[in-house]
């Protein structure tokens, strides 16, 4: 019964494009830091909505989980089946549906990834700015509620999706939002399903936000003797209006292990990366007027990038960053930080959190997009030694307490999935319940990624 059925019901309707390959499902029950494998009990790989749709169906009348996935690049287990079920992999609905080149807008699949899509429209004199670092898939990026590197100038997925074809609990496909720019016509559904992580339905289409691309992109890396001078510099710049496009925080740990990885020759200590985006002069003025404010905190070295392929290099390079961390040291996984705060608060957190971890003897390198208050420290450990693993998750739950007090989040981007649930209650008390009304309202028999995000049903 339950999963064995649904199985037998969707095999003429996907063929071969249901598997129970022993490498699939593992491949399928990874993650990309700490949590333990979960495979699924079958993956499906869908073409259409309809078929999404039958699928869903399926599984509902069977009582059998339903988890999305996109790339697999999500760092709190959303994607895993820590119950079971049917996976269902969005690589083959990978479309881009309709350029819309007047209005600045795209249709596309969950599937098309942000590399892609952004390939596409480069003819166009368009592109989509959300960059998380991963070539991840735009349905699970609306899924996380991503942002990344440009949120500081563009915005986060929140910022950028206009509207949503979605599947829900019961089978049914709805649309929310339209291609206008603006709306008052009731609750705003695509809100509630961007950052729902699976947990009310699974998104088969996405209409996104473009942007122009700019006349001129200027990058840099800019030395500091100290974190805190290097946040002062940051605070002063969104202060005083800088239009900054990128603005990413190194510290020295972070700075060693991607010379160690990428080859770089970076002085070690701590750095800002920074880019522009406007005109020739309007990101000539701005580059200069960065230089001189930073300058009066100890910036020093400006290293400016104004090729294509020297600027590729220089967020390659900081993209790479996670990796090139854990690599620093073979053998260990990583937890990963994500905490958010009002940037005025920013320097006093990080001083707080370089402070404990020493503290606590963790290696943490930390890095993060400091333009508007989220950073990330990669918490190492030995995943064979329970006492390290208690001691870096003692040190996630203390930064988690230090950012509420401060005003802010537990998870700036990376969502919560089952790393974070832990969490939820503390940050929003009895809203974290209407959370879970909303989640019984649209899923009353809990097969939309169960156990995610919503306090665990009785």
């Amino acid at each position: 019964m339950g999963i064995r059925d649904a199985i037998s019901e969707l095999s003429p309707v996907l063929g071969q494009r249901l598997s129970l390959s022993k490498s699939d499902l593992q491949e399928h029950g990874r993650s990309e830091t700490h949590f333990a494998d979960a495979p699924p009990d079958a993956v499906a790989y869908p073409e259409s909505t309809d078929e999404v749709r039958r699928i869903v169906q399926a599984c509902a009348r069977h009582g059998v989980p339903v988890i999305g996935w996109g790339t697999g690049t999500s760092l709190e287990g959303q994607a895993q089946a820590f119950s079971g079920g049917i996976c269902v992999d969005f690589q083959r609905m990978n479309r881009i549906l309709e350029v819309s080149q007047g209005d600045m807008d795209v249709r596309v699949q969950p599937g098309v990834t942000r590399e892609a899509l952004n390939e596409e429209l480069r003819a166009t004199g368009l592109f989509f700015p959300v960059d998380p670092g991963a070539n991840a898939s735009v349905g699970g990026m609306t899924s996380t509620r991503a942002s990344g590197t440009t949120a500081v100038r563009y915005g986060t997925m929140r910022d950028n999706v206009l509207g949503l074809e979605v599947v829900t609990a019961k089978g049914e496909v709805i649309r929310t939002g339209t291609r206008a720019r603006k709306s008052s016509a009731g609750y705003d559904l695509t809100a509630l399903f961007v950052g729902s992580e699976g947990t009310l339905g699974l998104i088969t289409e996405i209409t996104l936000r473009l942007r122009g691309t700019p006349e001129a992109i200027s990058a840099a890396v800019c030395a500091f003797d100290t974190v805190g001078d290097a946040v002062e510099a940051v605070m002063a710049s969104v202060q005083m209006g800088l239009p900054l496009a990128r603005i990413e925080l190194m510290d020295t740990q972070s700075v060693e292990a991607v010379n160690a990885y990428s080859g770089a020759a970076l002085p070690a200590c701590p750095h800002l990366l920074l880019e522009f985006h406007g005109s020739d002069a309007g990101v000539a003025e701005q580059a200069q007027m960065f230089g001189d404010l930073a300058q009066e905190f100890g910036g020093k070295g400006f290293d400016w990038a104004r090729k294509t392929e020297e600027r590729t290099a220089l967020w390659a390079m900081r993209h790479a960053a996670y990796h090139a961390i854990v690599a620093h040291r073979p053998g260990t996984k990583a937890l990963v930080t994500d905490i958010c705060v009002p940037i005025s608060n920013l320097a006093h957190a990080l001083e707080e959190t370089r402070q404990h971890l020493d503290a606590q003897g963790i290696e943490g390198p930390i890095l993060g997009h400091v333009g508007d208050g989220n950073f990330h420290a990669i918490l190492q450990f030995d995943p064979e030694d329970a006492a390290d693993k208690a001691r870096v998750l003692e040190a996630s739950e203390h930064l988690v307490e230090l950012a509420l007090s401060l005003g802010g989040t537990a998870t700036g981007e990376h969502g919560i999935g089952v790393g974070k649930l832990g969490y939820m209650e503390r940050e929003h008390g009895p809203a974290w319940g209407l959370m879970g009304t909303i989640k019984l309202a649209l899923d009353p028999d809990n097969i939309m990624n169960p156990g995610k995000l919503v306090p665990p049903r009785n």
